[in-house]
């Protein structure tokens, strides 16, 4: 949230007032966004700017991953795959005209033959090509992280010395954690830090690949960080994600569990309309694309290779979705005219609107 600063009151009741009634309707705000939000709905920006730096946590959110790791879609991962990590210049404040720009010459590199048109196979490349990208973004964050918790350079991280500096980057003193855990002593822990160092060590095991010694080699711990790097962790996380929507047991996800709504009622309007692109954008989700054999159920292995950031016959699928959703003329290819009307699917900026908006200002 941006805050800015008003004008100042000449004089202090219509201050005092003001403030109140500004204080109410953020508690009114604040009400309703708790009471209509059935899902996480800000953008993968938004979540990476709460991120702490010295945070040595696997990630909330993968790039280039169709589900996050609570089993929400990824919203961006359009953009994601489209953009790579070149987002500069589609900020909400970039320069319209530069903006632009920019998005016609990310068009004739997709256009590798030219001719103005994007195929859907040129789109598929260029998605693996940008997915490599967040690929290779991952492993040099996991080589930084893997260095600060492995202190003596043995290139082997045990579960101690990981717990040590999570802790540290939590505010504890890492000279008497490290002394603690040394002389098996108690730690003092919050319950919600005790929470999330039991589901840390869950994932530790699983990345620990057999025979399995608790080590973890910097591949490992690659991993650990970033499941999407290791089909062994993978299944992991699917395990993951189908225990938490599957509401029967039977280690299946029909369509009636995948667009289930989370805990919680609706009693708004705003709310409803949420509701409402919840379900539709996960219907069209698990029919069009994770249930491959139109059975009406989604197995492990279908979740599997549908999740899978590398899986070629996945990013032509998309390629062609991504197609459809701008291809205005029925002609399975994209245009630079379309490209620029769609510029907000893309890139996550009205291009076209805001462009014309300024116009009509001037």
């Amino acid at each position: 949230m941006v805050w800015t600063q008003g004008a100042m009151a000449s004089s202090q009741a219509p201050c005092c007032g003001l403030a109140s009634r500004c204080l109410w309707l953020l508690g009114v705000t604040l009400l309703m966004d708790v009471s209509a939000r059935p899902a996480n709905h800000s953008s993968a920006r938004d979540r990476a700017g709460h991120r702490e730096d010295n945070e040595i946590l696997p990630p909330d959110h993968l790039n280039g991953v169709k589900l996050e790791m609570d089993g929400h879609l990824n919203k961006d991962f359009h953009q994601e795959v489209f953009l790579g990590k070149d987002t500069d210049g589609f900020e909400e404040d970039a320069e319209p005209r530069k903006s632009r720009r920019k998005l016609m010459v990310i068009f004739s590199k997709v256009d590798v033959n030219a001719d103005r048109r994007i195929s859907a196979k040129e789109m598929q490349h260029w998605i693996v090509e940008k997915t490599a990208e967040h690929f290779q973004e991952a492993v040099d964050e996991s080589r930084a992280h893997f260095r600060a918790v492995d202190p003596d350079g043995d290139g082997r991280v045990s579960w101690d010395e990981y717990k040590v500096k999570f802790l540290a980057s939590k505010g504890h003193d890492e000279r008497e954690v490290a002394e603690k855990i040394k002389n098996n002593q108690e730690l003092k822990v919050d319950e919600e830090t005790q929470e999330v160092l039991e589901n840390l060590k869950d994932r530790w095991y699983q990345a620990d690949n057999p025979p399995s010694d608790l080590l973890l080699t910097e591949d490992e711990f690659l991993s650990f960080l970033h499941p999407e790097h290791s089909r062994g962790m993978l299944k992991f996380m699917v395990k993951e994600i189908v225990r938490d929507l599957d509401q029967d047991g039977d280690k299946l996800l029909s369509l009636h569990e995948f667009i289930s709504l989370p805990v919680g009622t609706v009693e708004n309007q705003r709310g409803q309309d949420i509701d409402d692109s919840w379900v539709r954008d996960r219907k069209k989700e698990f029919e069009e694309l994770i249930d491959v054999n139109h059975d009406g159920i989604v197995t492990m292995a279908e979740l599997e290779e549908y999740m899978d950031p590398m899986n070629e016959y996945n990013a032509l699928n998309e390629a062609k979705q991504m197609i459809a959703i701008a291809d205005e003329n029925q002609n399975q290819h994209l245009e630079p005219e379309e490209v620029l009307k769609y510029s907000e699917f893309f890139t996550g900026s009205k291009l076209m609107d805001y462009a014309r908006n300024v116009h009509e200002e001037f």
